[in-house]
């Protein structure tokens, strides 16, 4: 990552973009699909939901706001004052923006309701989880479990959510709760789509009796470096070298014919990856 890219990343207008454009959509969606429908949505929002629904004070948007206050003083203390400002503003917009919105979204079955909301609910929450804050409540507590103690914040969020729709069938219809399962288990789909989109690469793993030629190759044309691995054939015992290299999905075709045009009985290996950090990738995100 160059140095403009990465101070451009790390700007202030980028984030706030960010968090303006998902904190509308999760709003849109919330507002326009989830409470005509009467879904119960994951993590802090969704408890707000529940006690909407269940007493009828305030609105799910307010619940949200008191629920959020702890969270933040959390974040505070354990990660950072960009991190807590960049979540205040993600918080404040998602409460703003539910309240202008007027509108729904008809959609008369249930099924395909929670398979568009939990479509819009994860796309909005990706997109403000690829800046430098995040969507407050949960996100909070999740960012500070996996920094502190490398919990994934996917399993903060199965267990919390387990918790919730376990006390949302004691106070609602089955089907309204399976159908909100439905919506949060897109949801995180979605969410880790966005999240990956354009961070994903490819490892590959390229065994050739002209592992030099290929890497000059590749340098070349490819404008990339390669990672020469020391190996040793199991069956005739000579020692080999592996070429590792990892590429974007847009440079793997070329990479393909660059092997296979040195060297036609090569072994080409390719594994997705998710986070590649370093050099000339992504640097590590820094609250």
């Amino acid at each position: 990552m160059t140095k403009e890219k990465s101070a451009f990343v790390y700007s202030v207008f980028w984030n706030c973009g960010l968090i303006t454009v998902g904190t509308l959509i999760q709003a849109i969606a919330l507002k326009s699909i989830a409470i005509p429908h009467n879904f119960v949505p994951g993590g802090l929002f969704g408890v707000g939901s529940l006690l909407y629904y269940r007493t009828g004070w305030l609105d799910p948007g307010l619940f949200y706001i008191l629920l959020n206050l702890p969270m933040f003083i959390l974040g505070y203390i354990y990660i950072s004052r960009r991190f807590l400002w960049y979540s205040a503003l993600a918080m404040g917009l998602i409460s703003l923006f539910y309240q202008l919105i007027g509108f729904q979204i008809q959609i008369g079955n249930q099924l395909y309701a929670a398979l568009v909301f939990g479509a819009f609910l994860g796309a909005g929450a990706g997109m403000v989880l690829r800046s430098l804050g995040s969507n407050g409540g949960l996100d909070v507590a999740a960012v500070i479990l996996n920094q502190k103690f490398n919990i994934g914040v996917g399993k903060v969020y199965f267990i919390f959510n387990i918790v919730l729709f376990s006390l949302s069938l004691a106070a609602l219809e089955t089907d309204l709760v399976i159908a909100s399962m439905i919506a949060v288990f897109v949801c995180s789909q979605a969410v880790d789509y966005v999240l990956s989109l354009f961070n994903q690469r490819k490892l590959t793993f390229i065994v050739s009796e002209k592992p030099q030629e290929i890497a000059d190759k590749v340098m070349t044309h490819l404008k990339i470096g390669t990672t020469m691995l020391p190996a040793v054939g199991s069956y005739r015992k000579q020692e080999k070298t592996v070429l590792m290299v990892v590429i974007n999905n847009i440079q793997l075709k070329r990479l393909e014919e660059i092997v296979f045009t040195v060297d036609n009985y090569a072994l080409f290996i390719v594994e997705n990856t998710f986070s590649v950090l370093g050099s000339t990738f992504s640097r590590r995100k820094i609250y």
